[in-house]
């Protein structure tokens, strides 16, 4: 009995010093959350639930997660852009549109595209699409062979499988013939990569950089903002970028979530110097090194026609760049608008924007991933179908695989494809970069495109949608409150 007395008083010992932290936490940290979360309310509301409700592992969660470390280099970020900006070679950046031709709509997003994302519009460019991810690293491996002066690469995620393996060895057979190869990865996103991975890359001199959104072990402790860039370029004129990672699950290999559909774009023309720009802004922001000569940023050829422009957003931009260019796009709309993401958990201004689009008359189609994606974000995604199908918007599950795809389009002329979901982890935490295209050829593509997806999706139908259970509801109600911390 007397060893049992002890155990209990120990267990109420434990139990009782977890019930003061838990109040002690929930004390220090809700004046907190409320003096600094102002950006988005629902995330106020979101981390103030979990602190409130689940004391300790709220709190917990809101130190790793919720505490803006990024805010005190935010300025620091901003003057290496100058910097890098100031020191680019000048003409790199001819190739410049003037947007004559362009009708009032365009010229409002061109304006709108410039002043948040502090890029112009250029003229002179080629673009290919690629819907299918084989013909896309096909496309990747053929441009990485056969560069002769420079390779640099910046990606969310890569990882140590089969395919990230033989494009390792690739550059590293690229290294050793004389090519200056670079490469920067995000630590979060690329965890799997050991130090045994890379050690061959750094044997054969290739440069290797992590990001991280800040230089102290402080700063370092936050797995918010992360880079969710991806994008190769080759001797400064041939570039890709777009929604694919480098791992086996893109090629379709992994058993759960099967076929991968995503959008990938590969570039040449003047626009190939502007993903450059976004690459040597984030690799001097980790290590510190001025990529400024002349040979990374080689006079423009006229690879084609279309007018694109390059636009990198993140946390340490002020207003959200894409926040501000995707609300603005689908307010222009005027007759078609399609949209196609991995995540769809929009902000309020984002939902309202797509509903008002319905409301005047615009066809509005949305295309989200089944649920083969995560299981809260495919719940909470499911949250906003109610306020979408009643204002006429098309709502379409992709059920063949993963879609990946991160695309837009509106009107048939102008469209934008790159990295950023339609989330607020995209929009407001995440670094990320896509391509504006003022081009009918390319938008025709996209909305062709979405049509053939359409034959893989589940359309939501409205009536069916109002009669799913009680059960479903509250799965997705609890999911949508939680995703803006999540």
């Amino acid at each position: 009995m007397g060893w049992l007395t002890i155990e209990h008083v120990g267990y109420q010992w434990i139990v009782g010093f977890i019930s003061g932290l838990g109040y002690v936490l929930t004390l220090l940290l809700v004046p907190r959350v409320l003096l600094t979360k102002k950006r988005w309310p629902s995330s106020t509301v979101a981390w103030l639930m979990a602190i409130v409700t689940v004391p300790v592992v709220g709190g917990v969660l809101y130190l790793i997660f919720g505490i803006d470390r990024l805010k005190k280099r935010v300025s620091q970020r901003r003057i290496r852009r100058e910097t890098m900006h100031r020191l680019r070679p000048v003409h790199g950046w001819s190739g410049w549109h003037t947007q004559e031709g362009f009708h009032e709509s365009l010229r409002r997003l061109v304006r709108v595209a410039e002043v948040v994302g502090e890029t112009t519009p250029t003229f002179g460019n080629s673009i290919q699409l690629y819907h299918e991810t084989p013909k896309a690293f096909a496309a990747i491996r053929q441009a990485l062979e056969a560069s002769s002066q420079s390779i640099h690469l910046e990606y969310y995620i890569w990882q140590p499988d089969h395919l990230g393996t033989e494009l390792r060895d690739l550059l590293i057979r690229k290294s050793q013939a004389g090519v200056a190869v670079r490469f920067l990865y995000d630590s979060v996103g690329s965890l799997r990569l050991s130090k045994a991975f890379l050690a061959p890359m750094r044997d054969a001199g290739i440069q290797v950089s992590a990001f991280s959104p800040g230089k102290t072990w402080r700063e370092r402790w936050s797995f918010n903002f992360r880079n969710h860039r991806k994008i190769i370029v080759v001797d400064g004129r041939v570039a890709f970028t777009g929604g694919m990672n480098v791992g086996d699950e893109y090629l379709g290999l992994s058993q759960h979530f099967g076929y991968w559909r995503d959008t990938h774009l590969r570039l040449e023309g003047p626009a190939v110097l502007q993903l450059q720009h976004v690459f040597v802004t984030d690799w001097y922001s980790a290590t510190g090194e001025e990529l400024t000569k002349d040979v990374l940023f080689p006079p423009p050829t006229e690879a084609g026609t279309l007018v694109a422009q390059v636009i990198s957003g993140g946390p340490d931009c002020e207003p959200s760049v894409f926040h501000s260019l995707m609300f603005s796009a689908i307010g222009e709309a005027q007759h078609t608008l399609s949209l196609e993401t991995s995540y769809f958990v929009p902000t309020p201004s984002l939902s309202a924007a797509l509903v008002s689009a319905a409301q005047r008359g615009v066809k509005t189609r949305v295309m989200v991933s089944g649920p083969v994606t995560y299981w809260t974000t495919y719940h909470a995604c499911r949250s906003y179908y109610d306020e979408l199908l009643d204002a006429g918007v098309e709502v379409y599950e992709y059920r063949r695989g993963q879609l990946h795809a991160k695309t837009l389009t509106i009107d048939g002329h102008w469209s934008l494809v790159g990295t950023p979901n339609f989330d607020p982890r995209s929009v407001y935490l995440n670094f990320e970069v896509a391509v504006a295209m003022y081009d009918q050829g390319i938008a025709m593509q996209l909305d062709e495109q979405f049509d053939r997806d359409v034959a893989d999706t589940v359309q939501i139908d409205p009536l069916k949608w109002g009669q799913r259970s009680l059960w479903e509801q509250l799965k997705e109600n609890t999911c949508r409150m939680f995703m803006p911390i999540l």
